[in-house]
């Protein structure tokens, strides 16, 4: 008899996106008439960049020729976009960052929750609360977090840092010493940043403890205030103690193409192993890399004429994002974040649980953003929402929101 692996059902409901799915199809069936406006789910809404779709009809072109045909991808990436990203994203701000030390995937998602795989399962896991769910979740798969806590809403063996609006929604050094720090700044959901002395402090303790910080960088293009770094390797000895996750998704809207990248320095060693080794051979043995149609078009992301592109793109979404803040805050609600990010995490009025307030303003406003409570225990009475949708549905919900 097949058996499943148990840890599977140590999982809370279901997927929090897909919770959010069915109760908008359920309300849409009833309510066939009302016009429903998504900031929930943060799926970028804007066409890809010209300079994008230049290098996509190019490759594909190559692609039907028997000359310029390319089959199966290197399994680190083609050394022409890995190149580029390390100078570009790395050099260019100061960062040791080798092309050899840049693994391409498809997609930041996908390494995020494969990244555990190389380490063992014993090994304690400290999450930002709240926080984007694929950590904890993969986490959860693999066996490495204990007996989930229904009433506490935590996992037994996972250190839950709370990031709160009296810590500026970035963690405090924990008490207990993680072996697997997960950090994600521009974080999701809340929009908050750690200013580079903060990053220091993280990358001082990974090293005095000789764990490893796995840092997710997804949303670093939208960054606007200079004295919050867009890499930790910007911080002196990172390269000793740190992972990072990087995304095209929203740096360029590839939401529909697939590609990002992880970076694993090659001196970066736990217990005297080297890391390096260990994800190239994942990385080989579990292909996850991107087409070459679709590294052409990361390629293309890094032109003069594309960096301009998707540069107005982002300014595009992150006018949305000061449209909902300054919508909110007109409106008597507390909101954090979307200056350097394009999230704003709101406070639910009245005290009202963040589901309870998300089926009220699906109700009353047909406004669909995403509760706090499914990205952590301490999300609860707070509120997402996105800024990556039109300009005129961006402030039409937030009139609508107004007049709650």
């Amino acid at each position: 008899m097949a058996k499943v692996n148990d840890n599977y059902l140590k999982l809370p409901g279901s997927y929090l996106f897909s919770t959010i799915g069915k109760k908008v199809k359920d309300f849409s069936e009833k309510n066939p008439d009302k016009e429903i406006i998504r900031l929930g789910i943060g799926d970028v809404t804007q066409p890809l960049a010209p300079a994008v779709i230049d290098a996509l009809h190019k490759a594909v072109d190559e692609m039907g020729n028997a000359d310029s045909f390319m089959g199966y991808a290197p399994d680190l990436g083609y050394s022409f976009l890995r190149e580029v990203i390390s100078e570009k994203d790395f050099k260019a701000r100061g960062c040791d960052i080798e092309a050899d030390e840049i693994f391409v995937s498809d997609g930041a998602k996908s390494d995020c929750g494969n990244i555990q795989e190389i380490f063992g399962l014993d090994n304690r896991i400290a999450v930002c609360d709240p926080v984007y769910p694929v950590y904890v979740d993969s986490n959860v798969m693999a066996g490495r977090t204990g007996e989930y806590d229904p009433q506490l809403e935590r996992f037994k063996d996972v250190i839950y840092m709370k990031c709160t609006k009296e810590n500026g929604f970035t963690p405090d050094i924990p008490s207990e010493v993680p072996d697997l720090i997960y950090l994600c700044f521009p974080n999701n959901p809340t929009g908050a940043v750690m200013k580079k002395e903060q990053l220091q402090e993280w990358v001082d303790y990974a090293n005095k403890h000789d764990s490893v910080i796995l840092y997710d960088a997804a949303y670093e293009s939208y960054i606007s205030e200079a004295d919050v770094p867009h890499s930790i390797y910007e911080c002196e000895g990172a390269r000793d103690c740190a992972i990072e996750f990087r995304s095209f998704s929203k740096t360029a809207g590839f939401t529909g193409l697939r590609l990002g990248y992880t970076v694993i320095p090659k001196s970066l060693k736990t217990g005297g192993v080297d890391l390096w080794p260990l994800w190239a051979r994942r990385h080989g043995t579990k292909y996850n890399g991107a087409p070459y149609i679709v590294q052409r078009a990361g390629e293309a992301v890094y032109s003069a004429e594309g960096r301009k592109q998707v540069e107005e793109q982002i300014a595009y979404y992150m006018q949305n994002a000061k449209i909902i803040s300054e919508g909110l805050k007109d409106a008597g609600f507390e909101a954090y974040g979307g200056v350097n990010a394009p999230y704003i995490w709101m406070k639910t009025p009245d005290n009202m649980t963040s589901w309870e307030f998300f089926d009220y303003l699906l109700e009353k406003g047909n406004v669909v953003g995403t509760p706090g409570s499914g990205f952590g225990p301490s999300g609860e009475h707070y509120f997402r929402l996105t800024a990556f949708g039109s300009r005129e549905n961006t402030e039409r919900a937030i009139e609508r929101i107004k007049t709650l």
